[in-house]
């Protein structure tokens, strides 16, 4: 029980953690109601950079959601010009993570690091669709074992200011392994290659590291889903 409840803290959130609580204490000198909603802020931070273990699925093929949140949107759109991955078609998973889920971001599969591309922009809510284009945002090209390309997008939302990126050029990669997050609110996408059909559907939530949102093996049709 413990366990699920003492979950441990991302590196990057100690410093907001301690200025939250320090804020308290010295709202709770200057008037004693002050500790209530200081307090409560301070649980939000802690709760805000839990960086909670995962358990991967490893079959080769599988691709893992990088963030968790709700998938917002499922598109067929171009291949983000940044990354140069060619003229062709992908299929776009975007998931929109609230300012209540984890915000650390993990790798979708198994491969390597082939390209990085930081673009600086706007802060539109994340949840919005032109947000993939116009906000903030550091764009990842992977390969992976057998040659095939995918590519995900750390994107910044109307509130978050800060896109934390851990991994460089070169670099291979298992799925599900920690890689960055984004502070506070924001979007990860994700591009599958042509004739991939995403295993998830508007509306549905994805845990980063274990929610399989496709399989590059598979030649499954695109899902639907209704609300049970």
């Amino acid at each position: 029980m413990f366990d699920s409840i003492l979950v441990p803290i991302a590196r990057e959130g100690r410093p907001f953690i301690a200025a939250f609580a320090v804020a308290t204490i010295v709202l709770g000198f200057i008037a004693e109601w002050l500790l209530v909603p200081g307090g409560i802020l301070t649980a939000w931070c802690v709760l805000f950079f839990r960086d909670p273990d995962r358990v991967t699925p490893t079959r080769d093929g599988l691709v893992v959601s990088p963030a968790d949140g709700l998938v917002v949107s499922v598109a067929t759109v171009p291949w983000p010009k940044e990354l140069a991955m060619g003229e062709g078609e992908a299929t776009r998973i975007g998931i929109f993570m609230n300012v209540f889920d984890v915000h650390v971001n993990r790798t979708p599969v198994d491969g390597k690091v082939v390209k990085l591309a930081y673009v600086p922009g706007a802060f539109f809510n994340a949840s919005f669709d032109k947000a993939s284009e116009h906000n903030e945002r550091q764009l990842v090209a992977m390969e992976t074992r057998d040659g095939r390309q995918l590519a995900f997008v750390q994107i910044a939302g109307l509130v978050a200011r800060r896109i934390v990126c851990k991994i460089t050029e070169g670099q291979t990669l298992l799925a599900g392994e920690r890689m960055g997050m984004i502070r506070f609110g924001s979007r990860v996408d994700v591009y599958l290659p042509a004739g991939v059909s995403p295993l998830v559907v508007e509306g549905q939530r994805c845990v980063a590291g274990e929610t399989v949102v496709a399989d590059l093996q598979s030649a499954e049709p695109p899902r639907r889903g209704g609300v049970r």
